[in-house]
């Protein structure tokens, strides 16, 4: 049960970025198409997963005996993670890698990704905890891309005001988003 608690509490009511507002660069500049939004989302559970492990192995067996290096190393860790799946990606997937262009090297200082090694190891996570922690977390971010994406193409549909398209348009949404989720916390305190 505590299992399901963390996962639910990371992928809905403390969602990175409807709540904390990590990874805000990725959520305003990806979510303009609902696949490139989606492929994204996939990479960056994939970049978490694999932070939460480095993450439990460094916290566990090297940062205890120094632990002034913990912010450091967590960064080394995550961008070669990222470039790890820079390469795979390029592979694999050129026209994806072309999709996402500039947006997947930003992973890199994707402030999600660094405050998925903090929080985790802060909460003393184990790394079972640690990794659905990750996926919860990775789940929420992907479902902001989603949800966000989702709504811009709705709107290029519609008949909206010169004064408020493009960013400022996109600044309301994430603000609605943002208190929508707020009521998940309140769903679960009541329950």
């Amino acid at each position: 049960m505590e299992l399901l608690w963390i996962f639910i509490s990371a992928l809905l009511i403390n969602n990175f970025t409807l709540s904390y507002f990590l990874g805000i660069c990725p959520f305003l500049g990806v979510s303009n198409k609902f696949e490139t939004a989606y492929r994204l989302g996939l990479a960056n559970i994939f970049v978490m997963l694999i932070t939460a492990v480095c993450a439990w192995a460094l916290n566990t067996y090297v940062l205890p005996y120094a632990p002034y290096l913990r912010l450091i190393s967590f960064i080394i860790v995550i961008a070669s993670t990222v470039q790890f799946v820079e390469m795979v990606v390029k592979k694999l997937s050129p026209e994806l890698f072309r999709a996402l262009g500039i947006f997947l090297p930003l992973i890199t200082t994707n402030c999600a990704i660094l405050g998925l090694a903090l929080f985790s190891t802060n909460k003393g996570y184990g790394l079972v905890e640690g990794l659905i922690y990750a996926l919860g977390a990775g789940g929420g971010v992907t479902l902001a891309l989603i949800l966000m994406a989702g709504i811009r193409e709705e709107t290029r549909v519609l008949d909206i005001p010169k004064v408020i398209q493009g960013t400022a348009l996109s600044l309301i949404i994430a603000g609605i988003l943002s208190m929508a989720f707020m009521g998940f916390a309140g769903m679960f305190a009541a329950g």
